[in-house]
């Protein structure tokens, strides 16, 4: 079974990321950061690495991304409001909502 931990170092580098905006198609004025920051970091890198095969957060990006996820995903799904960044690829696959990914450098 793959781990998220092994799964990160397969990513590439985000040192350059100060923080990924993710901004709502249907809703300019709507959106959410991701800081790089200790805590997210793992999430920055998975969150870089949808935008550089998938260009933005749709629906087949948000089943990878819960793919390489791994363990976390249950207990995501166990307990909603404790990994946000999981909470919301489960909720882009339930509402088909695509979001623009603007990485923002340091």
């Amino acid at each position: 079974m793959k781990n998220f931990k092994d799964t990160l170092e397969k990513f590439p580098d985000v040192s350059h990321i100060k923080e990924i905006k993710l901004i709502n198609n249907n809703n300019k004025d709507k959106f959410e950061f991701i800081l790089n920051i200790q805590g997210s970091q793992g999430s920055i890198k998975l969150y870089n690495y949808l935008f550089i095969v998938f260009g933005e957060l749709n629906v087949n990006a948000s089943i990878e991304g819960l793919n390489l996820y791994c363990e976390h995903v249950e207990d995501a799904k166990n307990n909603p409001g404790k990994h946000p960044n999981i909470d919301r690829l489960l909720d882009i696959t339930k509402t088909k909502e695509t979001l623009k990914i603007e990485i923002v450098k340091k």
